[in-house]
């Protein structure tokens, strides 16, 4: 077989029938020595990034990378193996190497490929969410973009006198995946970047610096937005971080600009994840059915999003997926699980192994002109928060604490900036106390949200 077969125009080294052959002897082997279940997945990524840093070309780099891996069970134990090598040769070593890691593995009553009714079959497999565009994009046409970027950045004002530079990056994947249960399937997908992080200086030697940085990250590089945008909106970012100063140690509500609500959507994810709750290190356990945001808030988890971050036809396991409420009213309507986490909780599969789909945080109080000037005059008087710093999250007990920055605001309109604080509360009753949700709906990566207006948070300060 030519193994680059119907992938000529792609910019891929193999083609989709050659992964699938890879595949194949892979399963085959595994039966021939004596495996009751056996999976094995074959990728291909490749790409082009590109740095500039003011004016001058910086780093150009090109990654090619190729896996296969295979995971093998023997009755309830699992033993998993992968190589870049695609001789017949490693592949049998390597399910050679997993069948040799799951005959010693403890076994493990809840271990084992999904159930045979959860299985997304190939007939069903969505094929219209556009999420493969490729991006001819040579080294050359790259730094010209970056250093377009940078130089708008530069452009804005006379105050932005340095660069920690500008990327673009071009990405590029596919695979092809089976097991023994019936399951097979594969798609390309691609990921493409510009972004830009410009220096702001006050006036004088010893005058006010600040950093501050904007991106554009579209599967379509033709949907990026503009590089003299990206560059002169993180200047314009940059600059109104100016002058920033302390505040003292006070309690009030907080904005979180959209970019950073999508965290807070994430700390919800992580909390309601199989993985989490069957080790009980969860401080929303057996929320099920229970109120845990506001009676306003929605969370619509879709899958099947053209162009979306998280779209996928099925989950990493190849179960199926479907557009679901995972909150409706603010009450939780369904966790995120994978085959495994589902059984050690005694429930069904949710088609999310490797994580959840496109999300969508909602508030039925959300009007269409509620655009960020709207949302600082809900806040009224409280912290606006642009940047937070840290890991200050603790998903046992829901204690929150971050380094923050941002600006302080005063009856709808802003002081004046502020940087070197802490805010801190609790999740569960961040969560709970969430008044406001943004019409200024940003997509950061699979999640889409807009600014979210907090009752009250800790800020420490000086």
């Amino acid at each position: 077989m030519n193994p680059t077969d119907s992938r000529a125009d792609t910019g891929f080294s193999y083609s989709r029938p050659f992964f699938e052959e890879l595949v194949d002897q892979a399963l085959q082997h595994a039966k021939k020595l004596g495996a009751s279940d056996a999976a094995a997945e074959a990728s291909e990524g490749s790409g082009l990034s590109v740095g500039v840093r003011k004016g001058e070309l910086e780093t150009v780099e090109r990654n090619r990378d190729k896996s296969l891996g295979v995971t093998v069970y023997v009755g309830q134990r699992r033993g998993n193996a992968s190589t870049s090598d695609f001789s017949r040769a490693a592949i049998e070593q390597t399910v050679q190497a997993a069948y040799d890691i799951a005959r010693f593995t403890a076994a493990d009553p809840m271990a084992g490929l999904p159930d045979e009714g959860d299985i997304a079959l190939p007939e069903t497999h969505r094929t219209d969410l556009e999420l493969f565009h490729p991006w001819a994009l040579t080294s050359e046409e790259a730094a010209r973009i970056a250093l377009e970027c940078e130089a708008a950045a530069f452009a804005t004002s006379r105050r932005i006198t340095n660069s920690e530079g500008a990327g673009v990056s071009a990405q590029q994947s596919h695979f092809f995946t089976a097991h023994t249960r019936g399951f097979r399937g594969g798609y390309a997908t691609s990921r493409h970047s510009l972004s830009c992080a410009p220096i702001a200086k006050s006036p004088g030697k010893r005058g006010d610096m600040q950093r501050d940085a904007w991106y554009s990250s579209m599967r379509d590089a033709q949907e990026l937005a503009a590089p003299a945008d990206v560059g002169r909106y993180a200047a314009e970012r940059a600059l109104a971080r100016l002058g920033s100063r302390k505040l003292p140690t006070t309690q009030c509500p907080v904005l979180f600009e959209s970019p950073l609500a999508a965290g807070l959507l994430g700390a919800f994810v992580q909390a309601v994840s199989g993985g989490a709750l069957y080790r009980k290190s969860s401080f929303l356990l057996d929320s099920l059915g229970k109120q845990v945001f506001p009676k306003h808030i929605d969370i619509l988890e879709d899958p099947f999003i053209a162009r979306g971050k998280g779209s996928s036809p099925f989950d990493e396991e190849g179960v199926r997926v479907a557009p679901r409420k995972v909150v409706d009213a603010g009450c939780v309507q369904g966790y995120f699980l994978s085959s495994y986490s589902a059984r050690k909780l005694g429930m069904k599969t949710t088609g999310n192994a490797g994580g959840s789909h496109n999300l969508i945080l909602s508030s039925r109080r959300t009007k269409k002109g509620d655009d960020l000037d709207a949302m600082l005059k809900k806040l009224g008087t409280g912290l606006f928060v642009i940047e937070l710093m840290g890991q200050g999250v603790n998903y046992v007990t829901g204690d929150y604490s971050r380094g923050a920055s941002g600006f302080w605001v005063e009856n709808g309109e802003i002081a004046y900036p502020v940087h070197e604080i802490t805010i801190a509360g609790n999740m569960a009753a961040m969560l709970k106390g969430i008044e406001a949700v943004g019409a200024d709906a940003y997509n950061y990566g699979a999640k889409t949200i807009g600014s979210v207006l907090v009752n009250r948070m800790k800020v420490a300060g000086s």
